[in-house]
Formats: C-alpha cells, sequence, structure tokens
C-alpha cells in the first residue's frame, strides 16, 4: 500500500524520513493532490540505473529495425571470433 502524507508533515520530518524503506518511497501530497515523492537513496539510483538500460536496449532494438540484424555468423566474424 502507497505511503501517502500531506506535505504538512514535513514539519515533522523525522517521522516522515523514518517512514522511508528501500521500495517503498513516501508520496507527498500538496492541496489533496500528490507532489512529491521521497525516496531512499539506493532506491533511486537502481531505478536511474534500470532507466539508462532500458534507454539503451530500446536504441539497439531500434537501430536493429532500422539497419537490419545479424545473424550469429555476421557477429561472431565482426567480433573476431571463431566458432570451433
Amino acid at each position: 500500500m502507497p505511503n501517502i502524507k500531506p506535505i504538512s508533515d514535513l514539519r515533522n520530518y523525522n517521522e516522515v524520513l523514518c517512514s522511508i524503506e528501500e521500495g517503498s518511497p513516501v508520496f507527498l501530497t500538496k492541496n489533496g493532490r500528490g507532489r512529491y515523492v521521497v525516496m531512499d537513496m539506493q532506491e533511486y539510483e537502481k531505478m536511474q540505473a534500470k532507466l539508462k538500460l532500458l534507454t539503451e536496449l530500446a536504441k539497439g532494438e531500434k537501430a536493429g529495425q532500422e539497419n537490419g540484424w545479424l545473424t550469429i555468423d555476421e557477429l561472431e566474424a565482426s567480433l573476431g571470433v571463431t566458432n570451433g
């Protein structure tokens, strides 16, 4: 279940910070609407790494679709790898 608190709870920021766990960010609302997210630094770094990986995979897929895919033999030849 999401951990949602009004931004006014930041007056007692220690309580808000104690309720943050890895994989469980705190969502802060302002005037009843979602506005901010406070999350564990390691969780943030993992999320950024995943986003970067997914971006690079999408670029690779797009390049394959636009320029054509290599067969295993073509890939091995381009890398200088011999099979056998």
